[in-house]
């Protein structure tokens, strides 16, 4: 294939298209789902203001809502809101967006979200868990609509600690569309208030009481051995169809605000379930895969840590490395995550002690705040439903088994393709410099093979010359020898 003469996005496209069904995943809807798609409608208030819904459910469309998220989501499943009480302490409102009243189970639109179980977001093209006439209109949490949601109320004393929470459906309007690089530059003290914030009286103060409140969470969770993890995510520019660069995505308070919040909010939907005596879907990460090679990095870095697992002591190695090297720590961050193994979806029955989230120092960690993307948390909410409307479990625990396995392996290869497709772009990019020499650390090595991040550049590559006696961590001098854009393999030598 001449590529020099096609559009890279259209070869991205193409690749991710076939990188899909090799993985099992299915890139496109089928006639069903049209055909089921042309009889949804969504649920409607009546042009009175009275709610027209068999259930009791709240009216919160007065409260200043807001979405925070990426600049170019339309599929927004959360919404934010603080009040701040008398005593000081802070009620946060979570409200997410209530899927399960269009998307039923067993529906054609459910099978290919129960194939799929999360969108697949690749340099070139997007797919969606859920057509986008549901994620992006029926269900989203769009700007001045209303909409039907599940409200995560959370209580939160000066000191971060969560004291009280709540579950419950209510009626929420979005007042304001906001983005994570927008508002985190105006909270950073960098840049001038979004204009979007100042349309709604009254928000930039509740955003600043979230920002408030979610930095105290964090600081908390962190003192309870919650990892400051920090990778480099490298996202392809495009300049009309061509690639141009790979744009860095840093974290910053406001995608914080949401990552905190998201946390708790899934803590307490796995306890609600647990007392409810409701089965569960958790997501955990279960006691690290390689401890005894993060105990070696440790050493090179001059820290000792104990022999076996330990959150706290590796937390604080962790803040030390980020203090003395930032600009090195994306890399030991990156090294730290691949020898801690993935995390995986396990289903839980509500008398049995359930394992924790080893990275995010939780005990009871669900995953529920995005049902337009991931289908784990659709079933969760289908499961919150039910304990609310105390009606029977719509999945038995044998179901949730296999469901669990199957969302494990079917992210993982979500996640494949995601890195290919990555792979790919950024072959595009490289191909240009074979020959090159690049400082790199070493990110991945086992029996399939060693694998190298370049500090200069963010892509990683196979270390196909010069591999023996390197391990995860190392840094290491390579030479770029080849790139496969098809395939998304650039292949390093150790120089």
């Amino acid at each position: 294939m001449n590529i020099n003469n096609q559009h890279h996005r259209l070869i991205l496209q193409d690749i991710a298209h076939r990188a899909m069904l090799e993985r099992g995943l299915l890139p496109d809807f089928s006639a069903e789902v049209q055909n089921e798609l042309q009889n949804i409608t969504p649920l409607k208030v009546k042009n009175n203001g009275s709610i027209d819904s068999p259930e009791l459910i709240r009216d919160m469309r007065h409260l200043s809502w807001a979405s925070i998220d990426n600049d170019d989501s339309l599929d927004l499943d959360q919404l934010t809101y603080a009040d701040v009480l008398p005593s000081g302490k802070v009620n946060i409102y979570i409200a997410i967006a209530d899927v399960d009243s269009v998307i039923k189970k067993g529906s054609a639109i459910d099978q290919h979200a129960r194939n799929n179980t999360t969108s697949v977001y690749t340099p070139a093209q997007i797919f969606p868990m859920l057509p986008e006439k549901i994620s992006t209109d029926i269900t989203s949490l769009n700007l001045n609509e209303d909409r039907l949601s599940l409200v995560i109320e959370i209580l939160i004393n000066p000191e971060g600690e969560l004291e009280d929470s709540d579950v419950y459906k209510a009626w929420v309007r979005n007042h304001a569309k906001l983005a994570y690089n927008g508002v985190a530059e105006w909270l950073e003290k960098s840049s001038p208030i979004p204009e979007s914030l100042t349309n709604i009286p009254g928000l930039a103060d509740n955003l600043r009481i979230q920002d408030q409140t979610a930095q105290k969470m964090k600081k908390l969770r962190h003192l309870h051995g919650a990892l400051d993890l920090d990778t480099l995510e490298a996202k392809p520019v495009f300049d009309g169809d061509q690639i141009r660069d790979l744009e860095i995505e840093t974290k910053n308070r406001a995608k914080e605000i949401i990552e905190d919040f998201m946390i708790a909010a899934n803590g307490v939907t796995a306890r609600f379930l647990s007392v409810k005596k409701f089965p569960s879907i958790r997501r955990v990460v279960r006691t690290p895969k390689r401890w005894e090679r993060i105990v070696v990095i440790a050493k090179q870095h001059n820290f000792k840590l104990p022999e076996s697992p330990n959150s706290k002591a590796l937390e604080e190695f962790l803040l030390i490395q980020k203090e003395k090297d930032p600009l090195r720590f994306p890399d030991l961050s990156l090294a730290v995550i691949k020898l801690l193994g993935p995390g995986e979806y396990v289903a839980e029955s509500p008398d049995v002690d359930v394992q924790g989230h080893f990275g995010l120092a939780v005990k009871d960690y669900g995953h529920s705040t995005a049902p337009n993307r991931r289908y784990p948390d659709l079933i969760t909410q289908r499961l919150l439903k039910a304990a609310l409307e105390t009606v029977p479990s719509p999945y038995q625990k044998s179901e949730l088994d296999v469901l669990a396995a199957h969302c494990t392996a079917a992210e993982d290869a979500a996640n494949k393709v995601e890195r290919q497709v990555g792979k790919s772009a950024a072959a595009l990019l490289l191909e240009s410099r074979i020959g090159e020499k690049f400082d790199s650390i070493v990110t991945g090595a086992s029996q399939k093979g060693t694998w190298v991040r370049l500090l200069t550049v963010p892509v990683e590559g196979k270390l196909v010359y010069g591999f023996e006696k390197v391990d995860v961590g190392d840094r290491i001098r390579v030479q770029l020898s080849s790139v496969d854009v098809e395939k998304g393999f650039i292949d390093f030598r150790k120089i």
